[in-house]
């Protein structure tokens, strides 16, 4: 089976798997394989069992999902967890391109796979990594709304603007700015304003006039 992408006529053949008459015998060897205690470090595993089975190529669509699935289920045995904060697949599907490129280039290049490897941990720390960067939002919001919630509730105006502060406000909240992601007055985010920084949930930068801005303040 031959696996092509590009335009009718211009197709590019990525790599050739292996014929249907093998593929029994491959998926058989593989299955064996994967569910075996062969001393193999299990994360390494993961990549090879990816690798292995998007290069049998057993379908002829859903092979990329089906490996992804695989490299998780590996990765959460090595982990001895049902509990994770990481998804493995979804950082494979996030860097799709140079994922088909490390592909590719491996599964030319004979039965050496390190370069595969490589990248293949590579993506898993960043992965990881995004994943603790996640996990750092969602407590810093949580703790912010702790804040503002041990308190009395605020209205639907700041709470909005509080959300919107929190998922990544670019540049600084001004009045007018205030006004707009409120959807009110000028006068009336200036009050709103007012008693987010009189109950500490804001706090005004260095500066006044004009260029007066806030940030939120950080539990």
């Amino acid at each position: 089976m031959q696996v092509v992408s590009g335009p009718v006529g211009r197709e590019r053949v990525h790599f050739e798997a292996p014929a249907a008459d093998r593929l029994q015998h491959e998926v058989s060897v593989f299955l064996d394989w994967f569910g075996a205690a062969n001393g193999i470090d299990p994360v390494l595993k993961a990549g090879i069992a990816h690798f292995w089975f998007v290069t049998i190529h057993p379908f002829e669509d859903g092979n990329g999902r089906i490996s992804r699935a695989i490299a998780d289920m590996a990765l959460a045995r090595a982990e001895g967890t049902i509990e994770r904060f990481y998804s493995m697949s979804a950082q494979i599907e996030a860097e799709k391109k140079q994922y088909y490129l490390n592909l590719e280039q491996s599964q030319k290049g004979g039965t050496n796979i390190t370069s595969w490897l490589e990248w293949f941990l590579g993506c898993l720390g960043r992965a990881v990594a995004g994943a603790e960067d996640g996990l750092a939002s969602v407590l810093r919001k949580a703790k912010i709304w702790e804040l503002i919630n041990s308190q009395s509730p605020v209205n639907e105006r700041q709470r909005k603007v509080i959300n919107r502060l929190l998922d990544g406000f670019e540049g600084k909240l001004s009045t007018s700015k205030y006004a707009k992601l409120a959807q009110c007055s000028g006068d009336t985010a200036l009050r709103d304003i007012k008693i987010l920084l009189d109950r500490g949930i804001l706090i005004q930068d260095a500066g006044g006039g004009r260029n007066t801005s806030y940030h939120l303040v950080e539990p």
